[in-house]
């Protein structure tokens, strides 16, 4: 009885150690904004591994499918001390070496600075305090209800 219900326990254990061992098919969740894994456009591809948030261990996914994805796009760039036109953008046009420079502009400087507030001045105890008054005794008493004064009579 004891090795029956053992072997359910071991069996049910095992059961869900093997549970989520499958593979997945991503989607991405907008259109036109490419899934990247490890450098791998994995949109609409097959990929099979652990890995993610809920999982307790990482595992290198396998991705079926997907294509590589270059980090540092290779662009055109443009130089203009080589002297060539750019393909495309705005026209560059470069002033001849001999022409009349504009005035050069005004001086402009402008500083910030932090300091601590000062420290407020010392004054001596006044000369006539103000007179000090006692607060009232406490009866003992704690119910809110209006009190009837004491000195009428009944």
């Amino acid at each position: 009885m004891r090795a029956g219900v053992t072997l359910a326990i071991l069996m049910a254990m095992t059961s869900t150690a093997l549970a989520g061992g499958g593979f997945e098919i991503v989607i991405p969740g907008r259109v036109g904004v490419p899934v990247i894994i490890n450098g791998i456009d994995a949109s609409f591809a097959v990929v099979e591994g652990d890995w993610g948030l809920g999982k307790g261990t990482h595992v290198q996914p396998t991705i079926y499918g997907g294509r590589y994805v270059d980090p540092v796009p290779q662009v055109g760039h443009y130089y203009p001390s080589a002297g060539h036109m750019p393909g495309y953008g705005r026209l560059e046009i470069e002033p001849p070496p001999g022409r009349r420079l504009p005035q050069p502009a005004e001086s402009y400087h402008q500083s910030w600075s932090a300091q601590s507030a000062p420290l407020p001045a010392q004054s001596n105890v006044p000369v006539d305090p103000p007179a000090i008054i006692y607060a009232p005794q406490d009866s003992g008493r704690r119910d809110f209800r209006p009190r009837r004064p004491q000195n009428l009579p009944r």
